[in-house]
């Protein structure tokens, strides 16, 4: 049986305009301070109809290579989910036939397995009438993005991801990413962190209610960095030519890592013009076969 229109949700491509650490648990979970936005790229997962047990096919531009077993954040979300179901939920415990269409670069620092992982909560949250508020503890137990992914909505990140405010309002500002190909570790980029001296003492990023031009947030973003950009430097050298690349493009008004990397954005006065930009990199750098995406910061919060 197949749903005759299969539910589905979108999982958009989380982006870091800063990222500072601030600390370390006794447990080994690093403290962080980040600003958390979302683009228009994204990742989609579809229900396609119930299963004898939970299972998950992946295909995409991306989805070569991925494994849909056991460890797959989409498997995992959706089994937790399901325990979670069978005792608060009239004892819905079905299982459903789940697909992932992987259309962001894997291991990139925009949190394309968490937001795959939120977007398979509140898919199945739906379909078993949980409320949103119970999928935040689930969210907690699977990675340090997965919490702010689950409404998809900018938001300020601190403690280990779990705690979110409200971010400033966004300008209609351009947005481009763009990734090598290569993808980064993220454990070796801590610890690379840590070997180049590790945490730096600073003032907590002051932020206003809102920003009115693309200016006046980049303006606010410079007094900032991501404190994981040198560390995976050191790692996957290309990302410095692929920030110099972006840097370079008209009208660009910053360029950074998001993440851990190897993902890198531009910041732009507008949607057209961060598309224009994407045009003349393109060009640019079409034997690089580098992925790049172009448009504005994604609004409206989840999509299911």
């Amino acid at each position: 049986m197949t749903f005759p229109d299969a539910p589905q949700s979108t999982a958009h491509a989380k982006i870091n305009l800063f990222l500072h650490i601030t600390g370390r648990r006794e447990d080994g979970y690093h403290l962080l301070d980040s600003l958390a936005v979302f683009a228009g790229a994204a990742d989609r997962i579809t229900l396609e109809g119930p299963a004898d047990t939970m299972s998950l096919t992946i295909d995409g531009p991306f989805g070569q290579g991925l494994e849909a077993d056991s460890q797959n954040l989409v498997l995992r979300a959706a089994r937790a989910l399901q325990t979670k179901a069978g005792t608060t939920a009239n004892g819905l415990t079905e299982s459903f036939r789940l697909k992932l269409e992987k259309n962001l670069p894997v291991s990139s620092g925009i949190g394309g397995g968490s937001a795959d992982a939120a977007a398979t909560l509140r898919l199945l949250a739906q379909e078993w009438d949980v409320e949103q508020a119970t999928l935040f503890p689930i969210a907690e137990t699977l990675g340090a993005d997965v919490p702010v992914c689950i409404a998809q909505r900018p938001a300020r990140m601190q403690g280990i991801g779990e705690i979110l405010a409200p971010a400033p309002i966004l300008p209609d500002a351009g947005l481009l990413l763009v990734n090598p190909g290569v993808g980064v570790s993220t454990p070796e980029v801590f610890q690379a962190f840590a070997a180049g001296g590790g945490i730096t003492e600073r003032h907590e990023a002051l932020l206003p209610t809102r920003w009115d031009s693309a200016a006046a947030m980049v303006a606010d973003l410079n007094a900032t960095t991501n404190d994981l950009q040198a560390p995976a430097l050191s790692q996957c050298p290309v990302i410095g030519t692929v920030l110099a690349s972006i840097a370079s493009l008209p009208k660009c008004l910053l360029a950074r890592m998001s993440g851990s990397g190897a993902t890198c954005f531009g910041i732009f006065p507008s949607p057209d013009s961060a598309m224009n930009a994407a045009r003349v990199l393109n060009e640019q750098s079409a034997r690089l076969n580098w992925w790049t995406w172009a448009g504005g910061f994604h609004h409206t919060g989840s999509s299911t």
